[in-house]
């Protein structure tokens, strides 16, 4: 009897130990944080991996919904209202849901972003935006189910997903230019010199009214007593888009001065470069 006890004590401790025993996750859980224009968007999924497995059409069926990933339902967050094609996602929280096909894939947004998997029984009501992506081949396999969001610009990106040979993107907008150049008539209202600074280098990047820059670089130059090379750089810059070369390049004679006694050899390279384009060197 007292030989049982001990048996079973001695079994006990034994599952005690490997209880408290840490193993890596079969899908491990991931997050991709990345501020497009000025939208934060969050991309929160777990990632399987192949392990010798054929994964489109097999491990995950073709035209049947997919969670888009392992455990959790995978979920994007974006901070402002954004756009899917012709479809306005408003700012908050979906879950992605997709449908893969051989030659394009059906991508959903889903309102009910919380739970494991797909939705016992799914509610139309609750799709908020719906789009078809073309599936593209890869020449090297991704053994890990990875997403990105890539082709950045102040004005959009594109939620990518990546497995196996496969890349599907869908291409979302965010509402930089509305909100900036709301921003700017507010501000304009009563500028600083870094205002008009900011204003008008966003005017020169953004391709808009490159006279309207010039005039307010000018102004912020007018009130900085002893302008930095970086900026002196950006003015000569919005004076060369505006055909002005002659004040570009003096502008950029005075940048490249500034930048040599700075020891900043990039903007000290990059005037050369601009001087030289502009057959002053």
């Amino acid at each position: 009897m007292k030989k049982m006890t001990l048996l079973v004590c001695m079994m006990a401790l034994s599952f005690g130990v490997r209880s408290q025993i840490a193993t890596p996750a079969a899908s491990p859980s991931s997050t991709l944080i990345q501020k497009v224009g000025l939208t934060d968007v969050t991309v929160e999924y777990s990632r399987p991996s192949m392990r010798g497995r054929t994964i489109f059409g097999d491990l995950v069926p073709y035209g049947k919904l997919w969670r888009t990933g392992a455990n959790a339902r995978t979920k994007v967050t974006f901070s402002d209202n954004v756009m899917i094609g012709d479809q306005e996602l408003k700012a908050g929280s979906y879950a992605i849901f997709t449908k893969p096909g051989a030659t394009s894939w059906e991508v959903i947004f889903y309102t009910e972003a919380d739970g494991g998997g797909t939705p016992a029984t799914w509610d139309e009501s609750k799709v908020a935006a719906k789009t078809t992506a073309q599936v593209y081949k890869m020449e090297m396999p991704v053994e890990t189910f990875t997403m990105t969001i890539d082709d950045l610009s102040d004005n959009a990106a594109t939620l990518g997903m990546l497995w196996s040979d496969i890349y599907v993107g869908v291409k979302f907008d965010v509402p930089t230019d509305a909100a900036v150049t709301s921003s700017i008539e507010k501000v304009m209202k009563g500028p600083d010199a870094n205002d008009y600074f900011a204003a008008a280098v966003y005017y020169m990047n953004s391709g808009k009214d490159i006279n309207k820059a010039k005039e307010w670089m000018d102004k912020s130059m007018g009130m900085t007593k002893e302008p930095a090379f970086w900026q002196l750089r950006q003015q000569s810059l919005i004076y060369a888009k505006a055909g002005d070369k002659k004040q570009a390049i003096e502008t950029a004679k005075k940048s490249l001065a500034a930048a040599e006694a700075a020891g900043n050899e990039d903007y000290v390279k990059m005037n050369k470069d601009s001087l030289k384009e502009w057959g002053s060197m």
